[in-house]
């Protein structure tokens, strides 16, 4: 990983947690236990605190940083999807920011709430627990059903999965030119994870 420190304060990452070697860490920042941070993510510690708790997961080209100092805080378990950029808030625990989305200053996401994609969360404004925030500026769309709770808390389990995984079997590696004869890729199907536009349709009956 980049990791660099500022005015003598250096990026704490914890052993178990996963940092992608081209995410960038600075100052003070702090990493969980089985977090994942993505490829291309900056956590930008150089004003005030990022801390990315316990399982939680900071997908690639994520952008986290603070005013000087406030704090930027995910708490365990947040989920914050890819692109999205996070300033001077907190996305407490089980929370989900959307691909793309942007959250400001003093805003928070609490308990299991969901910011859809590419949603604005303007400067103070709070999203209840488990409920859908989305738009630009963002508002409070509704409550989330048991089966869109559910759908959110496999993901934040794949991801803490992918930390694993990428901590055990993630290696630089020279590209091959031309795929090698039985390749049989990545094992995985769709017990694992659906898009929420699949998840949300019935299922047919087993025959």
């Amino acid at each position: 990983m980049g990791c660099y420190e500022i005015d003598g304060v250096t990026p704490v990452v914890a052993p178990s947690a996963f940092v992608h070697p081209d995410a960038v860490l600075i100052g003070d920042v702090v990493i969980g236990d089985g977090a994942y941070i993505g490829p291309l993510a900056s956590l930008r510690g150089d004003f005030g605190r990022i801390t990315v708790g316990a399982g939680a997961n900071v997908q690639d080209g994520c952008v986290l940083h603070c005013f000087p100092g406030a704090t930027c805080t995910v708490e365990p378990e947040g989920h914050i999807g890819h692109g999205a950029v996070l300033h001077g808030c907190t996305v407490q625990s089980g929370a989900m920011v959307g691909m793309n989305a942007v959250v400001m200053d003093g805003a928070r996401i609490e308990t299991r709430a969901l910011v859809g994609a590419s949603a604005f969360v303007p400067a103070g404004f709070e999203v209840p627990a488990e409920a859908l925030a989305a738009g630009n500026p963002a508002r409070i769309v509704r409550q989330l059903d048991d089966q869109m709770l559910a759908w959110k808390a496999n993901g934040i389990r794949a991801y803490q999965e992918l930390a694993r995984r990428s901590r055990a079997t993630m290696r630089p590696a020279v590209p091959l030119t031309a795929i090698d004869p039985g390749r049989e890729g990545l094992l995985f199907g769709q017990e694992v994870s659906l898009p929420r536009h699949e998840y949300r349709q019935p299922r047919p009956e087993a025959s």
